[in-house]
């Protein structure tokens, strides 16, 4: 019914993805999908367009009432349509979080490795970061517990990812248990980025940290958007989830001067987004399991050296190339010998310079392709 496995030409269109390198590297670095927008989201911008004036908005009531039943049938979360702000995307709502509940000098917890805007949103406030590494094992990553219990101590706010970018680890509710257990304790604020909450593998169940009680929502500021999922980024629109009242006007105050108004479109495509996309989704969802997947047979088929934990969530793959025993970082021999533009491990902190990240919300012979000129590249090096 839906066609992904035909890309859109996206060279000439602004694409942040496509621009920053020449024509000949395939990029596949920013969490950005080659995949059409699902013509239910697309023909809502249209009819919006209809209209000539395209002046500030907010919210409707219906795209409200679709968020709260949608997490009550999804997570079985209960909120009120009041207890949503709508945002810019999920990336001020983390900074808003922290400006509007720690002053300078204060620590932020976060587990490493960790996708860049949120390892870099401390030092926007003037406050610490205290690193806590996720550990992996033969089956994929988890938690340190006793390190996070540790920290957690020392920490005003936890910045949690989950799903988690760039591992594509899904956190368990008994995971997640501990933490709000840990954070109820040293009396620690969770800002929880949940963006990637709609790509979850494998029948896994997502389970929004807030959702577990109201005691644990009341120090939570939950951050979801359509965007990663939709494949409608450069719309520009998320939004916090704040059951306190409280916390939610702190929140709000935190916004002046810095955050106004949310996109009029990306409010449109959010709603028939949620309204009206699901079996895309669905579709989308069969589609990246697939390529998760065939990406692990083609790496043990052709680059066995390169050490791959299948992602439970997302379209990103978190790629260990330490064996590869390259002479300089993978992302830099990637980029000049198979010109392939990966994301750097570097980029998600310090330790992790073996590792690339790679997204493959792409199209198959698109992923093939990828690693056969990462092989390719290695076989010349090594014929060299």
């Amino acid at each position: 019914m839906y066609d992904f496995d035909t890309a859109p030409d996206r060279l000439e269109t602004s694409s942040t993805k496509w621009s920053r390198y020449p024509a000949d590297v395939l990029p596949m670095w920013i969490a950005d999908t080659d995949f059409a927008v699902a013509p239910a989201i697309v023909s809502a911008l249209r009819r919006r367009l209809d209209h000539p004036i395209l002046g500030y908005a907010v919210a409707k009531g219906a795209l409200r009432d679709q968020i709260v039943a949608d997490l009550d049938r999804r997570f079985r979360w209960q909120i009120s349509p009041d207890d949503i702000v709508f945002l810019p995307g999920v990336e001020p709502g983390f900074n808003m979080a922290l400006k509007a509940r720690l002053t300078p000098g204060e620590k932020v917890l976060i587990q490493t490795p960790m996708y860049r805007p949120i390892l870099d949103a401390p030092g926007h406030w003037g406050l610490e970061p205290l690193q806590v590494p996720l550990v992996r094992g033969e089956q994929g990553y988890g938690l340190d517990r006793d390190a996070l219990a540790a920290k957690l101590t020392e920490a005003r706010a936890f910045l949690l990812c989950n799903p988690h970018n760039p591992t594509g680890y899904v956190y368990t509710r008994d995971d997640l248990a501990f933490i709000a257990a840990a954070c109820e304790a040293a009396d620690t604020l969770i800002v929880s980025d949940e963006i990637h909450c709609d790509l979850v593998f494998d029948g896994r169940p997502h389970v929004p940290i807030a959702s577990l009680a109201p005691e644990i929502a009341k120090r939570t500021i939950t951050l979801m958007s359509a965007s990663k999922t939709y494949n409608i980024p450069g719309l520009k629109t998320g939004f916090a989830i704040i059951t306190d009242r409280d916390l939610r006007n702190a929140f709000n105050t935190a916004r002046g001067g810095m955050v106004d108004s949310v996109n009029l479109m990306g409010l449109e495509g959010t709603l028939a987004a949620y309204r009206d996309a699901g079996p895309w989704r669905e579709a989308l969802l069969d589609y990246l399991q697939e390529n998760r997947d065939h990406l692990g047979r083609e790496l043990q088929r052709l680059i066995p050296g390169i050490r791959y934990h299948p992602p439970e969530a997302s379209f990103l793959a978190w790629l260990d190339c330490s064996a590869l025993e390259l002479k300089q970082t993978p992302h830099a021999f990637f980029l000049r010998e198979a010109k392939l533009g990966l994301y750097a491990g570097e980029v998600f902190g310090a330790g992790y310079e073996a590792f690339v990240r790679l997204n493959f919300g792409c199209t198959r012979s698109t992923l093939t392709n990828a690693v056969e000129r990462m092989a390719v590249a290695l076989s010349r090096r090594i014929g060299s």
